[in-house]
């Protein structure tokens, strides 16, 4: 593996060991792509550090088992943001 790629695969799995983001935020964060960020952190990061990824893994696998708690809580936020207008009878 190139030192560059295993550099990037510890920087990142401990950024999300220290602050628990998830792949998303992280990639947003790094300014790698989610796919990267997720390939990094799932496959190359066991061959580079086995211990910090077990971490990494307990942390990716805590973010989606509430995903769905997530997801409807953004659905609702969204839909308490847009405020229907009645309309307006001359």
């Amino acid at each position: 593996m190139h030192e560059q790629i295993r550099k990037r695969c510890l920087d990142l799995g401990e950024l999300v060991q220290e602050t628990g983001l998830t792949v998303r935020a992280v990639a947003k964060k790094s300014g790698y792509s989610k796919s990267t960020v997720h390939k990094d952190l799932t496959e190359r990061l066991k061959l580079v550090n086995e211990p910090l990824a077990k971490e990494v893994s307990e942390i990716l696998a805590y973010h989606k088992s509430i995903r769905h708690i997530r997801g409807g809580e953004a659905t609702k936020q969204m839909w308490k943001k847009k405020v229907v207008q009645p309309e307006k009878t001359p």
